[in-house]
């Protein structure tokens, strides 16, 4: 990269630092800031399976609110939210090694160790599967150095400042397809500016690009509403 490209990157680096979420959140009508779309974090364990919560029965630790899908759910997580939470702040967990926290779909998920992962995507889902225990010990690394940066800012500097142990898109998908002949992954991320400055996490299973529409319990775009 040109010295005039990198200073440019590093000026929006500088703009955009704070910028952003340190969670995966969407804003409700509410003020709460949202984690998994609404969906039940208890459940994934209990259930084994994503399961959407109501907006009438709501948790919040830390700032981050989550709804359940029964009483006894929400009583589960505010007795030991920590066992509950999605790993590196429910942004995508194959993100999360390489120092990016980008994209979050509550319907690709994990759990490892009484854990909860979160992927961005299918893509990103199984990615991660292809090591998943060295994604795993390297995101644990990096996470606390991130955890508190907007989404924003640590996604771009990730991006300029690549960790030695970073792999590229298309290196991922030749293993993968080694690995799995025959099959195909074929999915619309919607490309860097809608990702990092014109959306929000979790926006593309939200909205529906290119997959199922999710919307968000008690807002407009619930489809329990419709």
């Amino acid at each position: 990269m040109k010295a005039a490209s990198i200073a440019i990157v590093l000026a929006l680096a500088a703009m955009l630092a704070g910028c952003g979420t340190t969670h995966a959140t969407v804003q409700t009508s509410r003020g709460e800031e949202l984690m998994l779309l609404g969906f039940d974090p208890v459940a994934y364990f209990t259930d084994g399976k994503p399961v959407r919560g109501t907006h009438t029965l709501p948790a919040t630790y830390e700032g981050r609110t989550y709804y359940f899908a029964t009483p006894e759910h929400r009583e589960a997580f505010r007795a030991a939210p920590a066992k509950y939470e999605p790993q590196y702040g429910g942004f995508c967990s194959d993100g999360a090694p390489y120092a990016v926290k980008l994209g979050s779909d509550p319907t690709q998920f994990e759990i490892r160790d009484g854990r909860l992962f979160i992927f961005g995507d299918i893509i990103g889902h199984e990615f991660w599967l292809l090591d998943e225990r060295g994604n795993v010990a390297h995101a644990d690394q990096v996470w606390p150095s991130i955890r508190g940066e907007g989404w924003r800012y640590a996604t771009l500097k990730g991006w300029i400042s690549k960790v030695p142990w970073y792999r590229t898109g298309p290196s991922l998908m030749a293993e993968w397809r080694e690995k799995h002949p025959g099959r195909t992954l074929d999915f619309d991320t919607g490309g860097a500016l809608k990702n990092l400055v014109l959306k929000y996490p979790g926006w593309r299973a939200r909205e529906g690009f290119g997959q199922p529409r999710l919307g968000v319990p008690g807002e407009a775009d619930d489809p329990a509403m419709h």
